[in-house]
């Protein structure tokens, strides 16, 4: 049966000539063959030359390319893909460490598979597809994982339908969360030798922000004799690594009674000689009500802009919590802040930061810039992943 084909306007070439791999639907000029949500389909420039080939899916992004040579055999393709991002994991030690044993796999468009997220949580995969087209290769992605992990791999769970058809009426069986291969009870992981229960199932994500990893540690050299507040604290990740390192005092803070709960089970976990408290509470009206009198301060609240239309109220939003946590910390305090909000780039989330600082008229200057870690790499041809934003601030 012969793929579907996009064929694009005129000039319309050029983004995918320098290996971008998203389409937008303004870009194409026809569609030959039958075409549907998820389908795979070549893509042509307006003079007949082959581009690449992708999934077709009709929102605005009508095409997320996976390959950029013609495809013979897609399972062999993704195979080797889902290789090479286990030899860059080697690389980069976090396969059979001895103290991490969770990392993420697959990073979308930075690992070659858009629409896809694969995260590694000691023995068991998760997996969450954002794209119809990538859920429907569950299968053979199940296959290539079973090749590169063999016996290491104990289970794999899909986290998509939550995501993909969240607002569909069907409640087909199929369409719902599941376990792909084997079946696994929430589990403990090991990261940087801290211990951490995860459950995919119920948690944010795929269950756990290994995102901040390198975060963790980087607080935890600056933690020791401090005290901290961990705000939109989650699971409790940054709390851990602070009371391991010897903080004197961990407050985390949390608008979700689960996520608080689940921050003292962690804290559980890493016993300690530190004062921890966790709180259920707007992180907004926390900060407002506290004492001034933090050494450090976490901020890493949820994405504020999810898109375009959303960004300046999202900027306005962490210049008012930044703001707000500047004016709590002690001369010389430091401010670890955060966003993930892919549509609010590094330049909007620093000014917004420095907005703040401006409001509280108080010396701040930037230790650090951050953002994600190695295992959640970015294609140098598709800067829009790059969505995690940090600064480590000294405020005096």
């Amino acid at each position: 049966m012969s793929i579907p084909r996009v064929v694009l306007h005129k000039h319309k070439a050029d983004a995918v000539k320098r290996f971008h791999p998203w389409i937008f639907s303004g870009a194409i000029k026809q569609t030959e063959g039958e075409l549907r949500e998820g389908a795979v389909v070549d893509v042509y420039s307006h003079a007949g030359e082959f581009l690449a080939t992708g999934h077709y899916g009709t929102g605005t992004i009508a095409v997320k390319i996976f390959a950029f040579a013609p495809v013979s055999d897609l399972e062999q393709l993704f195979l080797e893909k889902l290789q090479t991002a286990y030899q860059l994991r080697q690389q980069l030690g976090l396969v059979n460490s001895p103290t991490t044993n969770c990392y993420r796999l697959i990073n979308a468009e930075g690992d070659g598979f858009p629409g896809l997220i694969i995260d590694w949580y000691n023995g068991v995969a998760v997996m969450q597809a954002h794209s119809i087209g990538m859920y429907e290769q569950r299968s053979v992605l199940v296959r290539g994982l079973q090749h590169i992990y063999g016996a290491a791999l104990k289970a794999v769970y899909d986290k998509s339908a939550s995501l993909l058809f969240r607002h569909a009426a069907s409640q087909d069986a199929s369409r719902q969360d599941q376990y792909l291969l084997g079946e696994s009870s929430p589990l403990e992981v090991l990261e940087f030798g801290h211990r951490f229960l995860v459950d995919w199932q119920t948690g944010q994500k795929t269950g756990f922000f290994l995102d901040q990893r390198e975060h963790r540690a980087l607080l935890a050299h600056y933690a020791k004799d401090q005290k901290v507040l961990n705000t939109f604290c989650y699971s409790g990740g940054f709390s851990i690594y602070a009371l391991q390192a010897g903080a004197r005092v961990v407050h985390s803070v949390d608008s979700s009674a689960k996520a608080v709960a689940w921050t003292k089970d962690n804290v559980a976990l890493n016993p300690t000689t530190g004062d921890h408290a966790a709180f259920t509470d707007d992180v907004f009206t926390f900060l407002k009500d506290c004492d001034a009198d933090y050494d450090i301060i976490v901020l890493d609240p949820p994405a504020f802009a999810k898109n375009l239309s959303a960004r300046h109220q999202a900027v306005m939003a962490y210049k008012r919590l930044n703001q707000l946590a500047i004016s709590k910390l002690r001369r010389g305090g430091l401010l670890f802040t955060f966003s993930c909000s892919q549509v609010v780039i590094p330049e909007y989330f620093n000014g917004a930061v420095m907005a703040a600082a401006i409001e509280t008229g108080r010396p701040t200057r930037i230790l650090h810039h951050l953002t994600q870690p190695a295992d959640h790499p970015v294609s140098i041809y598709h800067p829009e992943g790059l969505y995690l934003k940090g600064l480590v601030l000294r405020v005096d």
